[in-house]
């Protein structure tokens, strides 16, 4: 049974790279001590545009104010990735219904 449950963490462990010889994620998560200028320059832009929202925002109207042809097919695809890892960061708040919104 342990091992079972230490596979299954393994499995959805957070993606980190490496930079400097040390392992660092990406998108780290969300905690008292790290704030949104750790994140890379393209979460903080699409951070941003959530924040400014007067509301709940669909991945579409994120596209539109960042600017890629959002009419192309599956153009938004990479950005709704980046939107759902910045939700399970803890970042962004995914709503039922597909829609985004900032963390309080």
């Amino acid at each position: 049974m342990s091992e079972q449950v230490a596979a299954e963490r393994a499995s959805t462990a957070p993606v980190s790279a490496q930079v400097g010889g040390r392992g660092v994620l990406l998108v780290p998560h969300r905690a008292p001590g790290v704030d949104k200028w750790a994140l890379p320059p393209e979460y903080q832009r699409i951070l941003a545009v959530v924040q400014q929202a007067s509301g709940p925002v669909m991945t579409r109207q994120v596209g539109e104010a960042l600017g890629p042809d959002t009419e192309v097919r599956g153009a938004l695809e990479p950005l709704r990735g980046k939107l759902t890892k910045l939700a399970d960061r803890g970042r962004l708040r995914k709503l039922p219904g597909g829609k985004s919104t900032a963390r309080l």
